[in-house]
């Protein structure tokens, strides 16, 4: 049974990564800090250690060079934040056998264990030759939905994981750009229809003389133009999932044409006296006020009641700050596959000016940056001046409004948030909304103990 020195100061990370390897065979010891990680390598051999970055009372590279030092044989896996990735790319040419960023799923946890275990086994058979970065798995981008962890992705999640399993209509709401088709298509992924069908309707992008033939289809001759039979969207979507986008640009008569559809589940092509039943779920999404629209008489109040069963909160990119890194670092990857091109990472600068810009475009501005950035980068990370010139001409103005902020006054915010956390770093992390990891750089940078 491998041992592993795991060494993490998040003690409940810690505790939970722990019980995770010993139910995969693994033996593990765990410090909480670097000096403990000296007195267990001291007292007990192992044969893989993985450390955080940033410890309390060490750096996991100085670390890592001290334990290569004494023990060579000893692979060592880094984890880090994604802000930390550039830093643990510098540690593998230094020795460390790989790195893993935070949060990783426990298949990519197993991988590398795996992988570090292996090449250490079979070092002494092999020439030395140059250490390269590893290249991480390439990844299936068929299901688009990224786990954030921020509050408001933890509580989308949920949202998402409880109305799956059910028939139950769901409307989404949220600014354009924050991904409410992706959401749709992981609630289809996880319901009992996920081996059907999932068609997605632009409902903005139908003129209303074409709704009906769009949604119930047409036969042959029906009307001018009608060159043929045409399936509509609801006999497509038989059996699956039906994702009506923008339902609120609608106009009035459609909506009672799709009323009427969604309440006898019963549809009727153009030019056909034949009705054929369908058994779809329907899940809308809208950027619009739909009940603002109902009272001004836009929106139908009964069609409203029928499409929101359960409404979803799809949240803006500034409501998940702490997942910007996640999905940059995503779409970056997803770039990279499909521009065949192996950038590393972003430089600490982009990091920085990602983290102050507003994101009026949400998630889809984000991508659109990140793979333009990809593809003139020609160096092994993003750096600022393949970034539009928007970043650099847009202030993001910030006000405290009793709230804390880093924006204004670093130090004095730092040091106000540990004394209101009573010195609990991981809550003050949380008040001045940054990660843990950045705390301690600061702690670091303005000497506060």
């Amino acid at each position: 049974m491998p041992k592993i020195l795991l060494i993490e100061d998040d003690i409940s990370f810690c505790k939970l990564l722990e019980r995770f390897l010993i139910k995969k065979a693994y033996e593990v010891t765990i410090a909480f800090s670097a000096e403990e990680a000296r007195t267990a390598i001291k007292k007990e051999s192992f044969d893989l250690i993985l450390t955080d970055l940033r410890l309390p009372d060490s750096d996991g590279i100085g670390l890592m060079t001290e334990f290569k030092n004494s023990n060579p044989e000893i692979p060592v896996i880094l984890m880090t934040g994604y802000s930390d990735v550039n830093t643990a790319v510098k540690a593998i040419k230094n020795g460390a056998a790989d790195y893993i960023s935070k949060p990783f799923n426990p298949d990519e946890v197993l991988l590398v264990i795996t992988n570090a275990l292996q090449s250490d086994a079979t070092a002494e058979e092999t020439p030395i030759k140059e250490k390269k970065v590893p290249k991480k798995p390439i990844t299936s981008f068929e299901n688009e939905f990224v786990r954030g962890i921020s509050v408001a992705s933890k509580k989308l999640l949920d949202h998402i994981h409880l109305v799956s399993p059910t028939d139950m209509s769901v409307l989404i709401i949220g600014e354009s750009g924050t991904g409410k088709e992706i959401i749709a298509k992981s609630i289809h992924q996880q319901s009992n229809r996920k081996n059907n069908n999932f068609i997605a309707v632009d409902c903005g992008a139908i003129p209303k003389e074409l709704a009906a033939s769009e949604f119930f289809g047409h036969l042959k001759g029906s009307f001018t133009g009608a060159i043929s039979d045409k399936m509509g969207y609801f006999e497509a979507a038989n059996g699956g999932t039906l994702f009506l986008d923008e339902i609120g640009n609608l106009s009035y008569e459609n909506q009672i044409q799709l009323l009427r559809a969604l309440q006898e589940r019963k549809i009727k092509p153009v030019g056909s006296n034949k009705e054929i039943n369908v058994d779809i779920r329907i899940i809308t999404a809208t950027n619009e006020d739909l009940r603002e629209a109902v009272k001004n008489g836009d929106f139908r109040e009964d069609l409203y009641h029928r499409i929101n069963e359960f409404s979803i909160q799809s949240p803006s990119l500034t409501d998940r700050g702490e997942d910007l890194m996640v999905f940059a670092d995503y779409f970056l990857e997803k770039a990279n596959q499909q521009l065949n091109k192996e950038i590393i990472g972003f430089s600490p600068e982009v990091v920085d000016i990602f983290q102050k810009y507003s994101w009026p475009g949400n998630l889809r501005e984000l991508q659109n940056c990140v793979k333009r950035a990809t593809l003139l980068s020609r160096g092994d990370y993003i750096e600022s001046d393949v970034l539009p010139a928007e970043f650099f001409q847009i202030q993001k103005q910030t006000s405290n409004n009793g709230n804390f902020s880093l924006s204004e006054n670093e130090k004095e915010a730092i040091i106000h948030a540990l004394s209101k956390a009573q010195n609990n770093k991981s809550e003050a992390a949380k008040l001045l909304k940054i990660t843990r990891k950045t705390l301690y750089n600061k702690l670091k940078q303005y000497n506060i103990d």
